[in-house]
């Protein structure tokens, strides 16, 4: 008690002392200003001894002194006069000086399907883009902007696509040492599909307009609809929510909007009083549930989550469960629009744009055989021609498969006599394409087409578990994975392969692939983009 009130006596004495006239005249004269009055002169100052009036004179002398050797030091001339400047304007341009490289250097390692890896020396402001680029030019890939990273979180089994502009630093350091975390290598072939074809990926029921936008509302203009300040479309319907600490699900409707994601308390009521506040995305991402069954007890295969960026325990994981798998994709594709907005449309347009340092290397552009670049060309004459009449390409391709055969070649004999023709059959040439698969399952291949985006098109050839000697042809149309059974049939005691009953027929498979990337045939799109498990 004694001390505090010390403590505030001499506080307010020091504030007093601020305020005093003759407490400024003793500053002055401490610090041996000039314009002091005389000591003897201040009064109140009769205390003062002799000897640090006698200090104080000394240390003014000093100084006076030092001033007279500074004023009597020659100035030495610049050498350099054009370089002296204004210091009000700066002539020398930092852009002048080289730059030190004072990024640090990170060690990653990214996976590809197969589960090889590769470990790369990075710098620190290093964007996914960047990374996707280096492992193209490494394995002269071709690149088509579908290659991905995806961020793997193997102890909750969910995952999702690391955008473009995301800095992989920042990813990384949300990262926990215990965790077997991964980085993946492949292609996502609908990380833009939905700015192409957004009626795809948004259905009508699950999507309603402003009233004052019902006069001009149309699906494809949803994507700039999520990219205006002004308005946007509310995605609605209903969803599976894992209730926190507990292992049951509960089903209600939920709303989406641009401050986060609701759901009602009372039925389908969109009422403020009934919306109830379930999740935001400015500090969370949004994840793809790999295992929801099996390690969640999700009551559909269709889950995502929100998983806040610094958190990272299971518990912290928002689970949510679909109907189905178009669902899943218009809730998943609308959160990254309200959460990344002009930047996605950015990266989709100026996909080079995405990145920082690796853009000293260029890269000369290069188109995929899945962007439609495969046209009928006839090379018969003299001048090659590209064939428009879809029905001419028809019987060109029929006729040029069914003329293609491999040359005979004889078993000759001792004396030099060839004893008979031995067709050397192609069955292992389909072996070495990318798009076959084989022996895997139709789960699998539905598994492997969705991973890599289900777009119209994606496809691959896997061998057929029913029958042995057909193949299945497993292709995505209308957000959905169909199967086609290729037949073997004979003629004249060749073996072809169709999938239309014998009418269009082909030496192999490769054949097959080739002539339903121009056209569509039975299918009910043509072959685009093939799914492919690439070793990095």
């Amino acid at each position: 008690m004694t001390t505090s009130l010390q403590d505030g006596q001499s506080a307010a004495g020091r504030a007093g002392a601020q305020d005093s006239p003759l407490a400024v005249q003793v500053c002055r004269v401490a610090q041996g200003k000039g314009d002091a009055q005389d000591p003897a002169q201040v009064p109140g100052l009769h205390a003062l001894s002799p000897a640090s009036d006698a200090t104080r004179r000394g240390a003014m002398d000093r100084r006076k002194a030092k001033d007279l050797e500074v004023q009597e030091t020659p100035s030495i001339p610049n050498p350099f006069p054009e370089l002296c400047c204004s210091p009000l304007t700066s002539v020398l341009s930092a852009g002048l000086f080289p730059r030190s490289n004072s990024r640090k250097k990170q060690v990653i390692k990214v996976y590809s399907e197969d589960e090889s890896s590769r470990a790369l020396e990075v710098p620190s402001d290093v964007t996914a883009r960047d990374v996707c680029q280096l492992l193209i030019l490494k394995n002269h890939y071709v690149d088509d902007n579908s290659w991905t990273l995806f961020e793997h979180l193997s102890h909750t089994g969910v995952e999702r696509t690391v955008e473009d502009h995301e800095l992989l630093t920042e990813v990384l350091s949300h990262w926990v040492m215990e965790e077997d975390n991964k980085l993946y290598l492949r292609k996502n072939y609908a990380k833009y599909e939905f700015f192409k074809n957004p009626m795809y990926f948004f259905p009508e029921h699950m999507v309603s307009f402003a009233t004052e936008m019902n006069g001009d509302r149309s699906l494809t203009q949803i994507p700039q609809m999520f990219l205006s300040s002004n308005t946007y479309p509310e995605i609605h319907g209903f969803l599976h929510a894992k209730e926190q600490g507990k292992k049951s699900w509960k089903k209600a409707y939920f709303f989406l909007r641009r401050s986060g994601l609701y759901f009602s308390t009372k039925g389908t009521s969109k009422e403020p009083r009934h919306l109830q506040f379930f999740s935001e995305f400015s500090t969370s991402n949004v994840y793809m549930s790999l295992a929801g069954k099996k390690k969640h007890g999700a009551p559909t295969p269709y889950g995502f989550c929100f998983k806040p960026t610094k958190a990272g325990g299971p518990r912290d994981l928002k689970m949510l469960c679909a109907e189905e798998d178009q669902s899943r994709m218009c809730w998943v594709t609308a959160i990254r629009l309200l959460k990344y907005g002009m930047q996605l449309y950015q990266n989709y347009m100026h996909p080079s744009q995405a990145r920082s340092a690796c853009s000293s290397q260029s890269v000369s552009p290069m188109r995929s055989v899945s962007e439609n670049s495969l046209v009928a060309m006839d090379f018969s004459g003299q001048k090659t021609r590209v064939i428009d009449n879809p029905t001419e390409a028809l019987s060109v391709a029929v006729e040029e498969g069914l003329a293609w055969r491999v040359p005979d070649v004889y078993a000759w004999g001792i004396m030099g006599v060839p004893l008979r023709p031995l067709r050397i059959r192609s069955h292992a040439l389909h072996r070495s394409q990318p798009w076959f698969h084989h022996r895997i399952s139709r789960d699998e291949a539905q598994q492997l087409i969705t991973r890599q985006g289900p777009v119209d098109g994606v496809f691959l050839v896997r061998d057929s578990q029913s029958n042995p000697r057909t193949f299945v042809l497993s292709m995505s149309h209308g957000q959905k994975i169909k199967h086609f059974q290729i037949i073997p049939v004979e003629d004249d005691g060749e073996v072809f392969h169709t999938l239309d009953d014998g009418h269009t027929k082909f030496t192999d498979l490769i054949q097959l692939v080739e002539f339903y990337q121009l056209n569509k045939g039975v299918l009910p799109c043509k072959l685009k983009h093939y799914c492919a498990r690439m070793a990095v």
